[in-house]
C-alpha cells in the first residue's frame, strides 16, 4: 500500500433523496470534486456515502453544503446509539407515498371513467367540454402535487446541468398533461392541422400514480434487505445492572463506564464485553456465532454484549463498551459491506452516466419518425410514443441491482457469524479455485490430545494412565496437561509423589506409590537403560503417524506409551469434501514436519501438503500458487496467518481468531465450526449469481422495452404500448430486482452448515 493511501480517512455519510443510477453518479462525481477527496463511493440501496480523504478536507459542512446544492438530503453520519436516519426516512417516506398513491389511484379511477366516456352508458349524458374541464381540474393535483417529487428532483438535475430518472418521468407525465390541456382548452390548433384533439389525462395521472406505488413497494422492499442489520441493532440491551459501593443500580447501557462491575441474571442479555469474575452459567452465543449450543462459562471467561444468560447468576468486569463491543464491530462491518461496491457494479455505472441523455435521443427520434414518417402516424401516436419511451426507460433496476444483493447477502452472512467485508470479496471469493488451511488451531484443535494407549502384556489401561497423571500433576507441560484431562474424563486420581525430578525437554521421574517410574520421550528412557523391543512396532506406528509418544516405565521395565496429537476438528473432514465435491483444489500449509503433515492430510483427505514452512513464509507460499494460476482463499485463525490472510485473493479468518487476523481478512467466520467455510463461499456464489440476474433484466428490461415502446412492432400487427402499460412496466422493474435480491433468504435456508 501506497503512503498516501496509508494516511487516507473514511467518513460515512447519509444521503436522502437518491433515486437511481444517475442520482449516485452525480453524488459520487460532487463528492470527489471536493477538496481533500481522493475517492466516494455511493450504494443506493444504503442511502449512504463513503468518502476517503486527507486529514485536510472540507469537511463534513463541506460535505452538507455540497450535498444540498446537488439537490439531495444530507442526513449526517450514522451514529452507533441513535436511530438510523436512513430507516427514520424511509418510513416517512413510505407514509408520504402511501397518502400520494391512495390520492392518486383514487383519482386516476375517475379520470380513467372519464376519459373513456364512450365505454361507459351512464356517462353519455354529461356534455364533452365540461366534462374534459373536470378531467383538467382531478388531473392537475395528480401530475403536481402526487408526482410533485418527479418535477422537483428534474429541476434539481437540470440545475446541475444533468438529468435523471424524475427528469424522463416528469417530461413524459407533463408532455401528455400539456397536450391533453391543449386539446381541452385550445382544440382549434389541432383541428386547423386536421389532427382530432384526443385526450391523455388518465395517461398522465396513471403514469405518476403507478410509479409512485413502484416508489412504495421498492421502499418497502428495501427496507427489507437491511432486515439483518436492523436485528443486530435490535439485539443491543437498553439497561445494565451495575454493582457501585456495594449497591446494585439500574443504568442506560450508555452509562456503563470499563471497569465496572455488572450482574447479569438467568434469561436476561448481557449488557457489554467483559470477564466472568464470579459465578458460572450457560450463555447462548448463537448471535455471535451461528452456533445454537449454549457455551458453558466459568470464572476468568469472556462474555460478549447481546448474548443471552441461560442458567445462573453471575458478575463481570466491564472490558470493552460502546463501539469496542464485538457485537459493536459486528454492526459497522456489516453497515461497510453492506454500502460497498461489487467491482461488478461498474458496468452499470458506465451505463448509468450516459443512459438518461441516449434515451431522450431515442424519445426524440421515436417522435420525429411517427410524426413525420410513418403513413397513418399523426402528432397525437407521435407523442403517447414519445411518452412510453421515456417513462419505460428506467435507471431504477439498474442502480439496485447489486447493491440489494450484496445487502441481503452480507446481512444474511452476518446472521450465520460469516462477516464478510464487501462486494469486492464476495465477488473474488465467486472465482476461488484453491482453498489453503492453516493446519494448528485452522483444522486441528490447536492444542495435543491423547489418541492412544499402549501397554505391555499383563498392565491395564488406566493403570498406565495413573501413574503418567500422578507424575504429570505436577508439571506444566501442554503434553502433561493433556495426559491430565484424558485422566480426569477418566475418573483417575493421582497418587501422591516423592523424589520428583525434571529433565527439560525430556521427562521427569518420581516415586509413584513407592515405586520409581519414569515418564518422558524415548531418548529420556534409553538413556537410562529401558528396553523398548517389546513395544518397538507400535512405537514406530505411532511415529509414522505423527504422534507423539510419552513412554512410562517402572521398576525399569517398559510399561507402555501415550500417543498424542493435535487432533483434527470434527467439521474438518466434513467441511473439505463439501469444498472438494464443488470442484475447489484443497491444500494444508504447516510449520510442522513432513510426516506429521502428511498423517494430519491422510486423515482429513487434502492431497497437497505444504510442510515445515516458517511463519513469515506462509504469504511466499500463497504467491507461488497464485503465480501458477490458482485464485487463492487463505484459511487461519493466529497472528502469525495474518501475512498470509493479506496475501490469498480471499483471507477467511476462523473461530473469531485475533484481531490482526479479522483486520488481515475479507471474511471472518464467528465460529469454529470448519463447515462456515464452504458456507460462506456457497453464499458468495449465490450473491453472484443473483446479481447477475438483477443486471441481466435490468438490461434486458431497457433493450426490449424501449423499442416496443418506440413502436417496432407496429407493422407486425400493429402493436403499441400506451404510456400507462410502459409506467406499470416500470415499476414492476425495481420491485423485481430487489424482490429477487431477497430470494437469497429462501436459498440460503436450504444451506445447512
Amino acid at each position: 500500500m501506497k503512503l498516501s493511501e496509508e494516511r487516507l480517512q473514511e467518513t460515512t455519510v447519509s444521503v436522502g433523496g437518491m433515486t437511481c443510477a444517475a442520482c449516485v453518479r452525480r453524488v459520487e462525481r460532487a463528492l470527489q470534486s471536493l477538496d481533500g477527496v481522493a475517492e466516494a463511493s455511493v450504494n443506493l440501496a444504503t442511502a449512504r456515502a463513503t468518502i476517503r480523504h486527507r486529514p485536510q478536507w472540507a469537511g463534513l459542512e463541506g460535505v452538507d453544503a455540497l450535498i444540498t446544492e446537488t439537490g439531495y438530503d444530507y442526513l449526517g453520519i450514522p451514529e452507533e446509539f441513535r436511530e438510523d436516519p436512513i430507516a427514520a426516512s424511509r418510513e416517512k417516506e413510505i407514509g408520504d407515498l402511501k397518502i400520494r398513491f391512495a390520492v392518486g389511484i383514487a383519482l386516476s379511477v375517475v379520470i380513467f371513467f372519464g376519459s373513456m366516456q364512450h365505454w361507459f352508458p351512464f356517462l353519455m349524458a354529461i356534455p364533452r367540454q365540461p366534462l374534459l374541464i373536470a378531467l383538467f381540474l382531478l388531473t392537475t393535483p395528480v401530475v403536481f402535487w402526487v408526482g410533485s417529487r418527479f418535477f422537483i428532483g428534474a429541476i434539481k438535475a437540470a440545475r446541475q446541468g444533468t438529468t435523471d430518472m424524475n427528469t424522463l418521468v416528469a417530461v413524459g407525465a407533463f408532455a401528455a398533461y400539456a397536450y391533453s390541456a391543449l386539446a381541452t382548452f385550445v382544440p382549434q390548433m389541432f383541428t386547423r392541422s386536421g389532427i382530432a384533439p384526443h385526450v391523455y389525462y388518465d395517461g398522465a395521472a396513471l403514469i405518476v400514480t403507478l410509479i409512485i406505488l413502484g416508489r412504495l413497494l421498492e421502499a418497502k422492499a428495501k427496507g427489507k434487505t437491511s432486515a439483518a442489520i436492523q436485528r443486530l441493532m435490535g439485539l443491543r440491551p437498553k439497561t445494565a445492572r451495575v454493582i457501585r459501593n456495594g449497591a446494585e443500580e439500574d443504568i442506560p447501557i450508555e452509562g456503563i463506564i470499563r471497569g465496572d462491575l455488572l450482574l447479569v441474571r438467568p434469561g436476561e442479555r448481557i449488557p457489554t464485553d467483559g470477564v466472568i469474575v464470579s459465578g458460572s452459567s450457560s450463555i447462548d452465543e448463537s448471535m455471535l456465532t451461528g452456533e445454537s449450543m449454549p457455551v458453558s462459562k466459568e470464572q476468568g471467561a469472556p462474555v460478549y454484549a447481546a448474548t443471552i444468560n441461560k442458567t445462573g447468576s453471575f458478575t463481570f468486569t466491564a472490558t470493552k463498551i460502546g463501539a469496542e463491543t464485538a457485537l459493536a464491530q459486528i454492526i459497522r462491518l456489516v453497515e461497510q459491506a453492506q454500502g460497498s461496491k461489487a467491482p461488478i457494479q461498474r458496468l452499470a455505472d458506465q451505463v448509468a452516466s450516459v443512459f438518461v441523455p441516449v434515451v431522450f435521443a431515442i424519445a426524440i427520434a421515436t417522435f420525429v419518425v411517427w410524426y413525420f414518417f410513418v403513413p397513418d402516424g399523426n402528432f397525437s401516436r407521435g407523442l403517447l410514443n414519445f411518452v412510453s419511451v421515456l417513462v419505460i426507460a428506467c435507471p431504477c433496476a439498474l442502480g439496485l441491482a447489486t447493491p440489494t444483493a450484496v445487502m441481503v447477502g452480507t446481512g444474511l452472512g452476518a446472521e450465520r457469524g460469516i462477516l464478510i467485508k464487501g462486494g469486492e470479496s464476495l465477488e473474488k471469493a465467486y472465482k476461488l479455485t484453491m482453498v489453503v488451511f492453516d493446519k494448528t488451531g485452522t483444522l486441528t484443535r490447536g492444542e495435543p490430545q491423547v489418541t492412544d494407549i499402549i501397554v505391555a502384556p499383563g498392565i491395564g489401561e488406566n493403570d498406565l494412565l495413573k501413574i503418567a497423571v500422578s507424575i504429570e500433576s505436577v508439571s506444566e507441560h501442554p503434553l502433561g496437561e493433556a495426559i491430565v484431562r484424558e485422566g480426569r474424563t477418566r475418573n483417575i486420581i493421582p497418587e501422591a509423589i516423592g523424589d520428583f525430578a525434571a529433565s527439560a525437554g525430556l521427562g521427569a521421574s518420581a516415586l509413584v506409590a513407592g515405586r520409581p517410574c519414569l515418564l518422558g520421550n524415548r531418548r529420556y528412557l534409553e538413556g537410562a537403560g529401558i528396553s523398548f523391543l517389546p513395544l518397538e512396532d507400535a512405537a514406530e506406528r505411532l511415529a509414522g503417524e505423527g504422534k507423539t509418544g510419552v513412554f512410562v516405565a517402572r521398576n525399569g521395565q517398559l510399561l507402555g506409551m501415550i500417543g498424542l496429537s493435535d487432533v483434527p476438528k470434527t467439521s474438518a473432514r466434513e467441511a473439505i469434501g463439501i469444498l472438494k465435491k464443488a470442484g475447489l483444489k484443497i491444500a494444508m500449509i504447516t510449520g510442522d514436519n513432513a510426516q506429521t503433515a502428511r498423517a494430519v492430510g491422510e486423515a482429513l483427505g487434502i492431497d497437497t501438503l505444504l510442510a515445515e514452512v516458517l511463519p513469515g513464509d506462509k504469504a511466499k507460499e500463497i504467491r507461488r500458487l497464485q503465480e501458477q494460476g490458482e485464485i487463492v482463499a487463505m484459511v487461519g485463525d493466529g497472528i502469525n496467518d495474518a501475512p498470509a490472510l493479506a496475501a490469498a485473493d480471499i483471507g477467511i479468518a476462523i473461530g473469531a481468531g485475533t484481531d490482526v487476523a479479522m483486520e488481515a481478512s475479507d471474511m471472518t467466520l464467528m465460529s469454529e465450526d470448519l463447515k462456515a467455510v464452504p458456507a460462506a463461499i456457497r453464499l458468495s456464489h449465490e450473491t453472484m449469481k443473483v446479481i447477475r440476474q438483477n443486471l441481466f433484466w435490468a438490461f434486458i428490461y431497457n433493450i426490449i422495452g424501449i423499442p416496443i415502446a418506440a413502436g417496432v412492432l407496429y407493422p407486425f400487427g400493429g402493436i403499441l404500448l400506451n404510456p400507462e402499460f410502459a409506467a406499470a412496466a416500470m415499476a414492476l422493474s425495481s420491485v423485481s430486482v430487489v424482490s429477487n435480491s431477497l430470494r437469497l433468504r429462501r436459498v440460503w435456508g436450504k444451506i445447512i452448515f
